[in-house]
């Protein structure tokens, strides 16, 4: 089947773009049977003893360890080890998963005894050591490819030929025993800060999402979208900016969203006179804004609170203005498309009322503002995800529709558990990276050479840096980069005078940004799959739509009054850099567009985009100069025939 001219979706097209879902998340088999039966108790009882950790009091010893049992077992009957053997597990991948429970168990057996040998591990240790870190290892590109493997396995040789490296990169060097004894038998390495926010917030929030989504939730924030945005010439893009901020906030996943999305808004957006390209960076750039939009924002912003040793209701405030922000960019932006494109009303057939919808399952929106009040009440984190999932369960049954009757518990369950093992993986991958910049002082030592060739500049620092994360975030998950760039390229701006907070935020949106950015692209080529256009001019419009995304993140770090966007300092610095920025990003979207009040000329274009770069840096002279540039601009347009 193919796509006609009213931009109906083909199935073919919704199975291609599902392989980018799988290229995040992984290809797993489909068992039936026994065996599926299995894996869904399996699953299951991960779940319940997740939510019970939650509740209650587990040992770190304990908890990390099981999580990554669980993990590594359920990977390798899932995850086959080429494409060639799927839907069946082989009997290499049960003595995989067994011989990682086997590990597991002799860790946790071992005790205090255990660690305090990690100096000095003998022959088992060292055996099962190197057997844990391999297996880490393959589970991790089974679940999410071979190059997050291939990073890991440069940071070990790191780690061992350090010696024989050039300066200044040289260090004392560590054989392998020591290695092992630090990643295997301590909390330093796999069983990390990175396995230990997994086995607390990211799988609570996975199994928090998946109750959302068996109990009916996504269909609603869709439905609820089209009806309060449908209707008007802008009401195609509207549509999808609000929905993807409803449906991706529970989801945290930037190409689930898009394409969950795509599947329903594209044929709508293709009426309303939405071009390919432009529907499909349009649609990746709303699912970008899943990652970075509370109360969820993604793994990494789980992360950050840990390294900060700060409360996940801190990052979630230091991100309400920036997501504010972001999502003001794509409503500007689509209202011009609205008059670039001549675009007409979409009427919304056989839709509810919004007051209809809100009134029959309105209910949806009581577990997601759960979260915000449970932490405002003291709650941990953690507490507070757990009641947000018993609430999702109790307000399901206020209609029959959505009730979580056993077997849709069950399935949620299940796949609450599936939904975080890429995650899962990629996290106690990515303790190895850490242990061993730990070990050897790279975070330290980088930065030393980032400053060296900035020249003690912060801007040329900060723009290095987000070169690095970018870089990095073309190869690895944005999970993974964050925390790769956390360790080795934050403690340079730290040491410039950034406060930790806007290192590591600027550190997550730069990882984030990488969702968008080829050859890794996955949403915007996951969108492309969707409306038939191509996936390179696709990436490039979901750049142009993500254009403030870029920009803002250097007003937290290169001025003190900047860090206002994180709601830091003053309430006059808030409003003034909230403000400024509001009109900045007006300005970039217009310049983005070429069109404000009517079509631009270049030099407008260009007075529009210095305009919007100038007002994002946080200085009273450059956002003298982005302000009269714009009012410039305004008159030009006015009197211009």
């Amino acid at each position: 089947m193919s796509q006609d001219s009213r931009g109906v979706i083909s199935d073919e097209q919704l199975k291609k773009a599902e392989e980018f879902i799988e290229a995040e998340e992984g290809a797993s088999n489909r068992l039936s049977g026994k065996m599926g039966i299995f894996i869904t108790v399996v699953a299951v009882i991960m779940s319940l003893f997740h939510l019970y950790a939650a509740y209650s009091i587990v040992p770190t010893q304990t908890l990390r360890p099981v999580h990554v049992g669980f993990m590594l077992f359920l990977s390798f009957l899932l995850f086959p080890v080429a494409a060639r053997f799927r839907n069946r597990a082989r009997w290499w991948d049960w003595v995989a998963a067994l011989v990682s429970v086997a590990i597991v168990a002799y860790l946790i057996a071992g005790g205090d005894d255990f660690t305090d040998r990690a100096t000095t591990p003998n022959r088992w240790d060292m055996i099962l050591g190197v057997a844990l870190i391999v297996l880490v290892l393959e589970a991790t590109r089974r679940t999410s490819g071979w190059v997050m493997p291939a990073v890991v396995l440069g940071f070990v040789a790191y780690a061992l030929f350090g010696p024989h490296l050039p300066a200044p990169w040289t260090h004392r060097g560590y054989d392998l025993e020591r290695l092992v004894g630090h990643m295997f038998m301590t909390l330093e390495g796999i069983f990390g800060t990175a396995i230990d926010v997994s086995a607390t917030l990211i799988i609570l929030f996975t199994i928090y999402g998946a109750l959302l989504q068996y109990s009916g939730a996504g269909k609603f924030f869709i439905d609820f979208s089209f009806a309060v945005m449908g209707n008007k010439p802008a009401g195609a893009g509207r549509t999808v900016v609000l929905s993807s901020f409803l449906l991706g906030g529970p989801s945290g996943s930037g190409v689930a969203t898009t394409v969950t999305l795509g599947a329903v808004a594209y044929p709508m957006m293709a009426k309303a006179g939405y071009g390919k390209n432009e529907a499909g960076g349009l649609l990746a750039a709303g699912g970008l804004g899943a990652i970075l939009s509370p109360p969820v924002l993604g793994a990494a912003a789980f992360l950050i609170a840990e390294f900060l040793k700060i409360s996940y209701l801190d990052v979630i405030k230091m991100a309400t203005i920036p997501t504010v922000l972001y999502y003001l960019s794509l409503f500007i932006m689509v209202e011009l498309d609205a008059r670039k494109f001549n675009m007409v009303d979409v009427p919304i057939e056989h839709s509810r009322t919004v007051w209809q919808l809100t009134k029959e399952f309105g209910f949806h929106f009581l577990s997601l503002v759960s979260i915000i009040v449970f932490m405002m009440l003291g709650y941990s984190p953690i507490l507070s995800v757990f009641w947000a999932c018993v609430v999702a369960y109790v307000v399901s049954f206020f209609h029959a529709s959505c009730a979580l009757t056993p077997k849709k518990l069950v399935t949620a369950l299940e796949a609450g558990s599936i939904s975080v093992l890429n995650v899962a993986a990629t996290c106690a991958a990515a303790g190895v990276i850490v242990g061993v910049v730990t070990l050897t002082g790279l975070g330290l030592k980088f930065s030393d050479i980032v400053i060296s060739y900035a020249g003690n500049s912060l801007l040329l620092t900060a723009i290095f840096t987000s070169l690095v994360v970018w870089i990095v975030g073309l190869a690895v998950p944005v999970t993974a980069s964050y925390i790769i760039c956390a360790v080795i390229a934050a403690p340079a701006l730290i040491k410039l005078g950034v406060p930790d907070y806007a290192a590591h935020m600027f550190i997550f949106y730069y990882a984030v940004l990488s969702e968008v950015s080829p050859p890794t692209a996955l949403s915007p080529f996951a969108a492309a799959a969707i409306t038939g256009g191509d996936p390179y001019k696709t990436t490039l419009q979901s750049w142009k739509y993500t254009l403030p995304a870029f920009l803002v993140p250097f007003m937290f770090v290169l001025d003190p009054a900047g860090q206002g966007i994180l709601l830091k300092g003053s309430w006059q610095d808030i409003a003034v850099s909230s403000g400024t920025a509001m009109i900045g990003i007006a300005a970039l979207a217009g310049g983005a567009q070429g069109w404000l009040l009517k079509k631009t000329n270049l030099l407008e274009r260009l007075m529009l985009i210095v305009a919007g770069v100038a007002l994002v840096y946080p200085h009273v002279l450059a956002d003298g100069i982005g302000i009269g540039l714009i009012v410039v601009v305004l008159a030009m347009q006015k009197f211009r025939p």
